[in-house]
């Protein structure tokens, strides 16, 4: 056995072998596709990376800002841009709307990350 291999991600067996492209654990039969850069270090297995417009890498509790005018529905005015966002939150939203966050004179709602940089 290698000591390279990442071990399963949902029974953690250290037993697991390659076969072509695949990831194979003998013991609970899973297959999987290995990440790039996957070895022992497999604590990173299901999270996300969230990258903003300009390509930097967003976290819980950054404030960002917003790079263009977005029409709001249901309001007369839209959020401008340049305004700022505070304490944004990173979830699996709905067409690719991945961040909550609360915004001043709108309240909550979820932006895109195409749509803001990180301040």
């Amino acid at each position: 056995m290698s000591d390279n291999l990442p071990p399963c991600p949902q029974c953690s067996s250290e037993y697991t072998y390659e076969m072509n492209a695949l990831m194979v654990c003998p013991e609970c039969g899973h297959e999987w596709v290995p990440a790039e850069g996957d070895s022992v270090a497999s604590a990173g297995v299901g999270e996300r990376v969230v990258k903003d417009a300009v390509g930097n890498v967003l976290n819980d509790g950054d404030t960002v800002t917003v790079i263009k005018a977005l029409k709001v529905k249901g309001s007369v005015s839209g959020i401008k841009a340049g305004t700022k966002v505070r304490n944004i939150r990173l979830v699996d939203g709905v067409d690719g709307h991945n961040i909550d966050c609360r915004i001043e004179g709108f309240g909550a709602m979820q932006l895109k990350s195409s749509v803001v940089k990180k301040a």
